[in-house]
């Protein structure tokens, strides 16, 4: 039996919209500022699924995830159809020259992992890894929209 752990955690990002969109949808950049995610790689025979893998603390998962919603410059939506049970979304409002980018993950526990470990704590280092990992790509898009706006000098 598993219990279902949930995080949200947002972050303004002084890049258009159109721009912070663009790099977040390419998935396979997403190791480039998400902690723990080791690699994610879209599947040719079927895009709207990408096999992911986690490494933290000496563990690693891997999972096949489906998209679910895909709208440009508002939502990326997923769950696992397979491996670690996990399922969010990233959500994206526009404030004209700045962005919002809200990241919403939720995740099975086993309850033998949720014995040992407090969950409080765990929810606490992944929100945690949450928040830097949005911190890192907002340095990311900020340096990607700097090198764009140079090249269009």
């Amino acid at each position: 039996m598993s219990n279902w752990l949930e995080h949200s955690v947002q972050i303004e990002i002084p890049v258009a919209m159109e721009q912070v969109w663009s790099y977040w949808a390419d998935l396979e950049r997403m190791p480039q500022w998400m902690l723990w995610i080791d690699s994610v790689k879209e599947l040719e025979d079927d895009p709207s699924l990408s096999r992911w893998t986690l490494s933290a603390t000496g563990l690693e998962f891997s999972w096949l995830a489906r998209m679910l919603k895909k709208i440009p410059g508002q939502i990326i939506q997923w769950e696992s159809v397979d491996g670690l049970p996990n399922r969010g979304a990233v959500r994206f409002y526009d404030r004209h020259d700045h962005s919002i980018v809200r990241l919403t993950v939720a995740y099975a526990i086993p309850g033998i992992v949720g014995e040992i470990m407090d969950n409080l704590f765990l929810g606490k280092l992944v929100e945690d890894m949450l928040h830097q990992s949005l911190v890192r790509f907002s340095k990311y898009a900020q340096a990607q929209a700097g090198q764009s706006n140079s090249l269009q000098s």
